[in-house]
């Protein structure tokens, strides 16, 4: 199944338009089924919202990549145009081939539709055994620029570089979230994850913007902290951190590693926050596409 936590729903859409969802009012969703397992895990999704009776109805969409006039890679237009109408959608796992000059469907998604801020609940659940018990903490990601620009060339044969895109915007945008997100539900801390030390101009942008926006929230705690000791401080003790805020590349990382404290990707859902009300939630898993079709 999707692993779409109720959580998440509960949270980002029933609570933000309560009035609506008292009602019986059906409420339509934009759904991306994607690849592998995507369809197989769609139709589970469907038929358990079908038996709790959910108001909702399913658009179905394909986002088959298309190339515009530019050479963009973008969506088609009957996806932005269900997102628009919608502003709340569903996504399967979707592949990006590895090495073949393929652009990332997950990071056009994105773009297109300013998801700026990525959202992962990991916590543990009860009757499923990990080595950590009552793990409750949040990681929100930047989800727009960093390592993740896709901002690459090569200087000459053999030697390439990558470009970390930051910019002022951004930063004080997912800080701006990460607050309020703590705030409106009862996060106690925030602590800011970054490697100033070394990329003093780029993660030192995102940690000053994190420490302006700290200020107008005296009721919230907030530190900072160095990638690889927050690494080390969650396999050790994940209770000491709240909600994690950071930039794209180390929230990659750090949500797959909170991910594996409660029992894996599968157990971790997250949504992809963008501006005017647009949410697209995800599974967190890769496609598995060995596993279609094989009723697991």
């Amino acid at each position: 199944m999707f692993g779409l936590g109720r959580s998440l729903i509960h949270r980002h859409l029933i609570r933000g338009e309560r009035s609506r969802w008292k009602s019986t009012e059906v409420r339509k969703l934009t759904l991306i089924e994607g690849d592998g397992i995507g369809p197989e895990i769609a139709n589970a999704v469907r038929k358990i919202f079908s038996a709790a009776e959910v108001p909702v109805a399913w658009e179905p969409v394909s986002v088959k990549p298309v190339k515009t006039d530019d050479g963009r890679t973008t969506v088609p237009e009957e996806v932005i145009e269900s997102m628009r109408r919608n502003k709340v959608g569903l996504k399967g796992p979707l592949e990006t081939q590895i090495g073949k000059g393929s652009v990332s469907l997950n990071l056009t998604l994105r773009r297109v539709f300013n998801l700026y801020a990525n959202v992962r609940p990991c916590r543990s659940i009860k009757g499923y055994k990990t080595p950590y018990d009552d793990v409750d903490l949040i990681t929100i990601r930047e989800n727009t620029e960093g390592e993740y620009s896709g901002i690459e060339h090569e200087v000459v044969d053999g030697v390439v570089q990558s470009v970390k895109l930051i910019t002022k915007e951004a930063c004080m945008r997912v800080a701006e979230y990460a607050f309020h997100y703590a705030h409106m539900f009862g996060r106690k801390k925030v602590t800011a994850v970054h490697k100033a030390n070394i990329m003093r101009r780029t993660d030192g942008l995102f940690l000053s913007c994190c420490n302006t926006v700290a200020e107008r929230y005296k009721d919230i705690e907030y530190d900072d902290m160095y990638l690889d000791k927050v690494c080390l401080l969650l396999v050790q003790d994940p209770s000491q951190f709240d909600l994690l805020v950071m930039p794209n590349l180390y929230g990659d990382i750090l949500s797959d590693l909170c991910a594996g404290l409660v029992g894996g990707l599968g157990l971790t859902p997250s949504g992809n926050i963008g501006n005017d009300g647009v949410a697209l939630f995800e599974a967190v898993r890769l496609n598995m596409s060995l596993f279609v079709s094989q009723t697991l």
